[in-house]
């Protein structure tokens, strides 16, 4: 296990995880979430936020060099892997979300959340493959 490479994911995930959800969910599109009822809050409690997003780096850094990600373009390779893993987080932050909060209409919201996301992974295995690199 690389720490520096850990370390260096961890950074650059929460840095474009933060902007990039910052910039949706607040500036595009914050008053579409209030109106579905997606957002319940009138401020977020950031500290859980950036306490999720910090998790979701160490533990996609941590898992990414046992992943039998073969040979080729290694930004590719982390794309894939960050897309597979991401659909755990979609799971839990769309479906889950929407079963629990009375969000209407839901296939708006679950359209929009998948955009949401689909850029999210794709933007960390940009950095996640720029990070790791060439397999060793």
């Amino acid at each position: 296990m690389d720490i520096r490479k850990l370390v260096y994911f961890v950074i650059a995930y929460f840095l474009i995880t933060m902007a990039w959800a910052y910039s949706w969910h607040m500036v595009f599109f914050h008053d579409l979430y209030v109106e579905w009822g997606a957002f319940q809050r009138a401020e977020p409690v950031m500290s859980l936020g950036i306490t999720a997003i910090l998790i979701q780096g160490i533990v996609i850094g941590y898992f990414y060099p046992f992943y039998d990600y073969g040979d080729g373009n290694p930004v590719l390779r982390g794309i894939r892997f960050n897309l597979i893993i991401g659909l755990m987080t979609y799971t839990a932050m769309g479906f889950a979300t929407a079963a629990k909060f009375s969000i209407e209409p839901i296939a708006q919201f679950l359209l929009y959340h998948t955009i949401f996301q689909t850029i999210q992974f794709t933007l960390t295995g940009i950095a996640l493959g720029l990070i790791y690199g060439q397999r060793s």
